[in-house]
């Protein structure tokens, strides 16, 4: 079914899902969407399963012609989000008809949004994901980002029965100084001083952040005396605090597969979505865990979203969809 025209693509928007899982050793990148959670909630939203395919939108998203009567939510950074030129609610379901315009424009607070779509975006699975991998121009619509002419389907379901809200207690916010939390390795033992500066200090995010990492700049992290500049090459995961040459941290995210540097540290992976949010110019402090911690930390995600899930599902039953801001007049 179709779902849109893309009148203007934003300047960096795929198709992602929840990635695409077993083909490291092949080369090829987990891929996915760099902020689960808000993926994880648009679909809740609007009826899909959390892993649905969606819309991920940096700093400015696209304009989008309707072309069915459907439901969608945009959640994430915080985004001038508007339909037929009316501000639409974001972390809400939202319904659109043909000949709609939404329009997702500049990001206030956070860098990628993600709008979900009833029935998800339907693009072929490859490698068992619809996620878009532009490196290697895999998956996602066509292996690219979306171009202004594009038409997207989706797959079919009906809209929700009744407009669907957030709580404002499990809506993410996105600060300028954010804490990671991280646990020492799988490389640590390459370092000693450098793990005190780490834990001890700011680093700004510079202009060098997409989907494969987020270079930083700050205090130099050295590796110290006797160990070798480099590693042997081996598979890396996202979160992977690396320190290449410069000295300068890099942390991994999800079009990576294999590195040659020593790895500091590890940002848990419920912290990754903090990492997605960020821009040019925000800084990271660290604050260092232990492994027992970050597994708690991911079971009350799990445990999260489970709650999420089952507060939406009680929403539903009997009964029209209510009125939104942004219906037609």
């Amino acid at each position: 079914m179709e779902a849109f025209l893309v009148v203007t693509p934003g300047p960096y928007t795929t198709v992602q899902d929840e990635g695409r899982f077993g083909f490291q050793d092949m080369g090829v990148p987990i891929s996915g969407a760099l902020d689960a959670f808000s993926l994880k909630a648009a679909n809740l939203l609007v009826g899909n399963a959390p892993g649905a395919a969606g819309l991920e939108c940096t700093i400015l998203g696209p304009r989008l012609r309707v072309l069915g009567v459907f439901d969608i939510a945009l959640c994430g950074a915080e985004m001038d989000f508007s339909v037929n030129g009316k501000p639409a609610p974001q972390w809400e379901t939202v319904r659109v008809r043909e000949g709609d315009t939404v329009n997702i424009g500049q990001a206030k607070s956070g860098c990628r949004g993600y709008l979900a779509v009833s029935g998800g975006i339907h693009v072929p699975v490859v490698m068992g994901s619809r996620s878009t991998y532009v490196g290697g121009a895999l998956g996602g619509y066509r292996g690219r980002i979306l171009k202004e002419g594009d038409i997207l389907k989706r797959d079919p379901q009906p809209p929700v029965k009744r407009r669907l809200t957030l709580p404002g207690r499990w809506i993410p916010r996105h600060p300028c100084e954010i804490v990671l939390s991280v646990i020492p390795g799988p490389q640590d033992d390459f370092f000693d001083e450098a793990l005190t500066v780490l834990f001890e200090s700011s680093y700004m995010v510079t202009p060098k952040a997409d989907r494969m990492g987020y270079r930083l700049q700050g205090p130099p992290l050295l590796i110290k005396e006797g160990m070798p500049p480099s590693i042997i090459s081996e598979p890396t995961m996202p979160g992977g605090i690396q320190i290449p040459a410069d000295r300068q941290p890099i942390i991994l995210l999800v079009e990576q597969t294999v590195g040659g540097y020593a790895k500091i540290g590890t940002v848990i992976t419920t912290d990754l979505g903090k990492v997605a949010q960020a821009t040019p110019g925000d800084t990271f402090r660290f604050k260092r865990i232990g492994l027992e911690e970050a597994h708690g930390r991911y079971k009350d995600h799990v445990a999260r979203m489970r709650d999420i899930a089952a507060h939406l599902a009680a929403r539903q039953g009997p009964g029209a969809f209510g009125r939104t801001s942004v219906e037609r007049r």
